[in-house]
């Protein structure tokens, strides 16, 4: 069985080296580009998982990805995006199965979440119903009254984690458990920064559902 095929697209020469040997080392095959014009002409072979830098030198790392899904690569991204960039992820993120986190980054958890991408584009399962919402393993989606939004795998994660004990509070470490892959650094705003988002595309399709905040211990699905 081969190992899985990544290609990273990072403009910088040394992070770009930096994140094919972190994953190579981890078992993973890597191809590697700078440019998106490169990352274009570069597909005859079609990846496992994506590393795209957000602000390459000749696009956004966003249309690149665009641009990549319409000529048929599939492959679940994981986008790099600078804490110091003018703007995060834009607000329609991503496809069902992709993911951001912010640099600097230890590439043990760009390995953890390229792992994590691999798995959840293979998953499936019924559609589950809480409270006044549903929540879709397969298309990766959370829907209510008002509409549906998409999730990328780890807001998904954290809200089924939460859905499983609806009403109960979840302790921080119990999601990030629940959300992350074993061995994963995630910091404490890291968690915040999906509750955060969770609750605006929560917000987006529904009145009745939401999550509530138990300070210094976790949250809880209402």
């Amino acid at each position: 069985m081969r190992n899985s095929r990544v290609f990273v697209v990072e403009g910088d020469a040394a992070r770009r080296e930096w994140l094919a040997r972190g994953l190579e080392h981890a078992g993973f095959e890597v191809d590697r580009v700078d440019t998106a014009v490169g990352a274009l002409a570069h597909l005859a072979t079609p990846p496992d998982a994506l590393v795209i830098d957000a602000q390459l030198p000749d696009a956004d790392g966003h249309d690149l990805c665009a641009a990549m899904r319409a000529q048929g690569i599939t492959a679940p991204a994981l986008f790099l995006i600078r804490r110091d960039a003018a703007s995060g992820p834009p607000p329609d993120f991503g496809t069902t199965h992709d993911d951001y986190v912010f640099e600097p980054v230890e590439i043990h958890e760009v390995v953890a979440r390229v792992r994590a991408l691999l798995r959840s584009s293979h998953g499936g399962g019924p559609a589950v119903d809480v409270g006044t919402v549903r929540l879709d393993p397969v298309m990766h989606a959370l829907s209510g009254e008002s509409g549906a939004v998409s999730l990328t795998p780890t807001e998904f994660r954290v809200l089924s984690a939460l859905a499983e004990r609806r009403g109960a509070v979840v302790r921080r470490q119990e999601l990030i458990r629940a959300a992350w892959p074993e061995g994963a650094i995630v910091h404490d705003n890291t968690l915040d920064q999906y509750i955060r988002r969770l609750r605006g595309k929560l917000r987006k399709v529904t009145d009745g559902t939401g999550i509530v905040t138990t300070r210094r211990v976790g949250y809880r699905l209402e």
